[in-house]
């Protein structure tokens, strides 16, 4: 479609959301004339989201922001069971303990984005355990189970791959499409459902969802859905070297998560600029033009602004005055991540190695020894080529800590205590 009507297909569509869109005509013109309500659903399968979700989320936060109600569905009844979309193996069973455990903490991070409320416009938060653990098994394979083709289900591609390897598909995994389908339906009856939005591998769910709501008498739904999204050299989304980039401030600080960003390869720079941040677009086309040096102060403005979002301005020009200060000027700058050992560990002395692992630098003494070989250590801005080196209070700088460093841009402070 050439140009959208609707203020929301129009945003998503110049900065890049959008991958696929079941009835682009039907669903533009229902947005354009009415506040529509669209949902994304969030397995909680950690208990924080990662980088990777973000996309979604930023979808829900545009939807909201041209007019319309975003509902962040939580799965705690879908978690039960686990999707079973492109996996080469069943997830792990979570205990509904660890998945309302789970769900709690995610929740956290939805307000930064999201204006949650009674108003017609405002974010609503619903889990779908409301209505499928009180799921009557007869009923629901006679009003809503009878409306799928096995046939038809096994002929979508996430089935299909997964068959095709030969790795086992359980009962319990091929519920989840159904599973899903109804709570489109559910939703629609509860509050009005017309939309759902997902990463472009749940295409073949929302479909479902689809047709059953035409099977069941519901008014036209529409399916919108994201890229899947890796970075320029292929690299998975919301994954970094040393794990998840997760979103909540007490798996990642908000420095952490500003360097992620501020790594950024720069033939990412201009698309993250438009998916991430809520920057204007005619600022972002000035800030894309830039080349050379000045590229390295764009990752840093993009840096700060998805970290604004998610930890608050403050923070977020906190973490790039860090790397500032640590980076530029070579200083020790107090808000860099730190860890705490023991002042009778550093009077005896630990070994380099395991302060590595224990400062998460290394997820083994093995890989902290080939990072000591391959001279990405130091120790107060020293290299340190020792791999059998005890640290101690000898290390502890002036300022009262011992700065421990993974190549250029990992930095942990190590406080005595």
């Amino acid at each position: 479609m050439s140009e959208f009507k609707s203020d929301f297909l129009r945003t998503l569509k110049e900065r890049g959301f959008i991958h696929q869109i079941s009835d682009e005509t039907g669903l533009d013109d229902l947005l354009a004339k009415e506040t529509v309500t669209a949902y994304i659903g969030f397995d909680p399968t950690a208990p924080s989201l990662h980088a990777g979700g973000l996309i979604q989320i930023m979808m829900l936060h545009w939807f909201q922001k041209t007019g319309h109600r975003p509902v962040s569905l939580m799965g705690g009844g879908t978690g039960m069971v686990g999707d079973p979309s492109f996996k080469d193996e069943a997830r792990q069973l979570m205990t509904p303990q660890t998945i309302n455990d789970n769900i709690a903490s995610i929740k956290k991070v939805f307000s930064n984005y999201l204006t949650y409320g009674d108003g017609p416009k405002d974010a609503l938060m619903i889990n779908n355990a409301d209505w499928l653990l009180g799921i009557n098994y007869l009923e629901f394979l006679r009003d809503v189970g009878r409306h799928f083709s096995v046939n038809r289900m096994l002929a979508f591609d996430s089935v299909k791959m997964r068959l095709e390897r030969e790795q086992s598909l359980s009962f319990l995994e091929f519920n989840y499409m159904i599973l899903q389908a109804y709570d489109f339906v559910e939703l629609n009856k509860r509050c009005d459902v017309r939309l759902q939005m997902g990463g472009s591998d749940q295409w073949g769910n929302i479909i479902n969802g689809i047709d059953l709501g035409h099977r069941m008498g519901s008014p036209q739904f529409y399916a919108l859905t994201s890229p899947l999204l890796t970075t320029a050299s292929g690299a998975k989304m919301g994954k970094s070297l040393s794990g998840a980039v997760w979103l909540n401030p007490d798996m990642l600080s908000a420095y952490d998560f500003w360097q992620y960003w501020r790594n950024t390869e720069d033939a990412d720079v201009s698309r993250f600029l438009k998916l991430y941040t809520t920057l204007p677009m005619d600022e972002i086309a000035r800030l894309s033009a830039l080349g050379g040096s000045e590229i390295n102060e764009v990752k840093k403005i993009l840096a700060t602004e998805v970290t604004a979002m998610l930890h608050g301005r403050e923070n977020a020009e906190q973490a790039a005055e860090t790397a500032r200060k640590t980076f530029e000027e070579g200083a020790i700058a107090e808000n860099l991540p730190s860890i705490d050992v023991a002042t009778g560990e550093l009077e005896a002395g630990i070994g380099l190695l395991a302060l590595i692992v224990k400062a998460g630098l290394a997820a083994s003494n093995g890989e902290a020894r080939r990072h000591v070989q391959g001279g990405a250590v130091r120790i107060n801005d020293t290299a340190v080529s020792d791999e059998r080196r005890l640290v101690g209070t000898a290390d502890v700088s002036a300022d009262g800590v011992i700065k421990l460093s993974l190549g250029k841009k990992k930095h942990i402070l190590v406080r005595p205590a």
